[in-house]
């Protein structure tokens, strides 16, 4: 008989095709009379769309949403809510943006409305992550978790290929986690599995067809599964890679995940044969960290960190970085291995069983 705790977040989902349509009611329903809209600055047209969208209820637009958060752009982001009486936070986009709008609430204690445009999942989280000083900390706070997450898979019609796909690799990493969290549990373990079978599933469909809005509903769905899974249990070696890589080196957050990936699912593939053998499983079979390098492959995406922006002279600091302060892992963390892991990943080889 397994032990386990599970909590369930408390947010609320809208999805379908036109939910947006529901975003004002939505806004209303938490009680909010001025909406801040946050997007980056290539969103500014869908926010504008967004802030016609909830009429009187729009306080303004703050465009400037980045990659990995740093906490001078968390800072003006705050002024702007503060100085238009804002009382409610809508994010439309990605992690950037969505995590912009959970260090406005980490202050403030804003409630947030998220629209994700892509597969990244940090709607579903109650996890932050700031960067200062070329250091990304990140935590866990319930002030941060989107009150509400309107789904609507028609926002992702206009995402290329080339995003698309990593963003749906990112979300994926969620679900191969949660499956060897050290809080893991059943409910959540049935959601990644889920997860990743419908994104392994309609990624490469996404990709080859972008304009196909039944595979884009499939993926959303599935990066909603991934979202609920990292939000509801712990982050392990994978994720700590990925914050170390992106806040301290700037490379881009979903590619990195990507890359990452695989490597990370190798480092821990005996520690972890139960994971293994339903990743594999919902892969379509075989070797779970071979799979998910084929996967990524096969839908165009980056496999090696050197593509990326990384120089092979950063590996070593990469590896200290690492492995100061790192997170649970099933297998144990250690420098030397931590620095071949990154070797692999900076060459982009396939992992060998």
């Amino acid at each position: 008989m397994k032990c386990f705790v599970y909590n369930g977040m408390p947010s609320r989902v809208v999805f379908g095709v036109g939910a947006l349509d529901r975003l004002a009611d939505e806004v209303e329903t938490l009680g909010a009379a001025k909406a801040l809209v946050l997007s980056t600055p290539e969103q500014r047209e869908t926010a504008e769309d967004v802030t016609k969208r909830l009429g009187d209820r729009a306080a303004g637009v703050y465009d400037q949403a980045v990659m990995h958060v740093p906490i001078e752009t968390a800072a003006a982001a705050r002024e702007k809510a503060r100085d238009l009486g804002a009382d409610c936070c809508v994010a439309v986009g990605g992690g950037s943006t969505i995590g912009l709008g959970k260090a406005i609430a980490l202050s403030f204690g804003l409630p947030i409305v998220a629209v994700p445009t892509t597969y990244a999942g940090s709607e579903m989280t109650p996890i932050w992550g700031l960067t200062e000083a070329g250091v990304k900390r990140t935590g866990r706070d319930m002030k941060v978790l989107p009150r509400t997450v309107v789904y609507d898979p028609t926002l992702t019609l206009s995402l290329p290929p080339a995003i698309s796909g990593p963003s749906g690799m990112n979300a994926i990493a969620h679900c191969v986690e949660a499956l060897y969290a050290e809080d893991a549990n059943p409910v959540i373990s049935l959601m990644a599995v889920e997860g990743i079978r419908a994104l392994a599933a309609a990624l490469p469909t996404v990709v080859k067809t972008p304009e196909d809005l039944e595979a884009r509903g499939d993926a959303l769905y599935g990066a909603w599964l991934a979202g609920a899974s990292l939000g509801s249990v712990g982050m392990a070696l994978h994720h700590k890679l990925c914050h170390t890589l992106g806040g301290s080196f700037n490379l881009p957050h979903a590619q990195t995940h990507t890359i990452v990936l695989p490597h990370a699912a190798a480092y821990n593939r005996e520690a972890a044969p139960d994971a293994m053998e339903r990743i594999a499983a919902a892969l379509g079979g075989g070797d779970a960290p071979a799979g998910l390098f084929d996967l990524a492959l096969g839908i165009g995406a980056p496999t090696a960190l050197k593509d990326i922006g990384l120089k092979e002279s950063d590996l070593d600091r990469a590896a200290d970085l690492a492995t100061r302060n790192p997170y649970y892992n099933p297998r144990p963390v250690t420098r030397d291995a931590i620095r071949a892991l990154l070797d692999d990943a900076y060459r982009g080889r396939r992992p060998a069983k």
